[in-house]
Formats: C-alpha cells, sequence, structure tokens
C-alpha cells in the first residue's frame, strides 16, 4: 500500500488539503494526516480539523509521498516545521514524491529543494520562487515533483497525484464516482 503524508499547520488551506486526502484514499492510499500542533488544526477559514497524530511521531516513517497543502499562513508554519523538514529531506534522498500546492512551493524553494525545478505555485508567491522556472500551468509535473496553483485546481491536482502513485487507469476508475472535470 503506498503510504502518504498530508502535514497540517494552523493557517492551512482547507479545499487544498482535504480534496487530496479524500481523492487519495478513494484511491486506496494510506494518507496519514499529521498536525505540526496538538489537537485539531485550525485552517485559514477556520475550519478545525483533527489528525491522524503529530508531525514529531511520524517524521521516521517511511512515505511514498508527501502533500503540502497552501494557506500562506500554513505554508509560513510548514516552514517552521523540522519535522516536515526531515521527511521531505527524507523522500527527496530516495527520490520519492514530493508535491505542494498554492503557497506551499515556497516551503520548498525555502529549503533549497526545487532549485532549477519546472514548478507552479500561487500568483501571490510568486514573487518567493528566485530559483526556480515557475509556470502557469495549473498543476506541474516535474520528476518527482509535482505542483499545483491553488484551491481551484486542488482537484486536478489531487488526481495527479493518485496517476503518480497508482496509474491512469487508477484514477479514471476514482472519477467514475467522483465526476471531476480533469
Amino acid at each position: 500500500m503506498k503510504k502518504v503524508l498530508v502535514p497540517l499547520a494552523p493557517g492551512f488551506e482547507e479545499i487544498e488539503a482535504l480534496t487530496v486526502v479524500d481523492i487519495l484514499r478513494r484511491a486506496g492510499a494510506e494518507v496519514v494526516v499529521a498536525g505540526t500542533v496538538q489537537g485539531p488544526v485550525e485552517g485559514r477559514s477556520r475550519i478545525k480539523v483533527l489528525t491522524d497524530g503529530l508531525m514529531d511521531e511520524v517524521a521516521g516513517t517511511d512515505f511514498d509521498m508527501i502533500v503540502l497543502p497552501g494557506g500562506a499562513v500554513g505554508a509560513e508554519n510548514l516552514k517552521k516545521d523540522a519535522s516536515v523538514r526531515k521527511v521531505i529531506e527524507g523522500l527527496i534522498k530516495k527520490k520519492g514524491l514530493v508535491t505542494a500546492i498554492c503557497a506551499a512551493p515556497t516551503v520548498l524553494s525555502a529549503m533549497g529543494a526545487i532549485e532549477g525545478r519546472r514548478i507552479t505555485s500561487h500568483p501571490s508567491v510568486r514573487d518567493e520562487l528566485r530559483n526556480e522556472r515557475v509556470s502557469d500551468e495549473r498543476v506541474v509535473v516535474d520528476g518527482n515533483m509535482i505542483t499545483s496553483q491553488g484551491p481551484g485546481t486542488a482537484m486536478e491536482f489531487a488526481f495527479r497525484l493518485v496517476e503518480a502513485l497508482f496509474g491512469q487507469e487508477k484514477a479514471r476508475e476514482v472519477n467514475k464516482g467522483v465526476l471531476a472535470k480533469v
């Protein structure tokens, strides 16, 4: 079974996080939602989400993919979390899938993890992406890195993640029940 980590930090973008968790679980991935803080994590729209555990508790786990949800405040909080950084570094080392949406590519950029890579992000944070090749595409795949622009692209992003983990046929199978326009 493919194992995916979705870290939630205060201020995360709910649509981006929960859409991805839902679609990946429908595809059969084991998705671990881990908070950077104790208790329910509050998103940018003040929706509180219960997590499966804390980042510190799962940072040593072997994941196939990490999905960084955006939200300007959420991304800033992810940048500060050493456990998030540890998982990203481990996945990069083993050529696992590192993915980010909206403001979250800035987390990868701040680490130097996507230097020279082709990516996309929310237009509001593009001035923070100085060493990357930024695209206006809604979802960009560059090897083991997948990025997307924001809440309005979350469903497309989620299905690209399914394709990366399980292939196009699984994505089509999941979409039979979802009816997304992807």
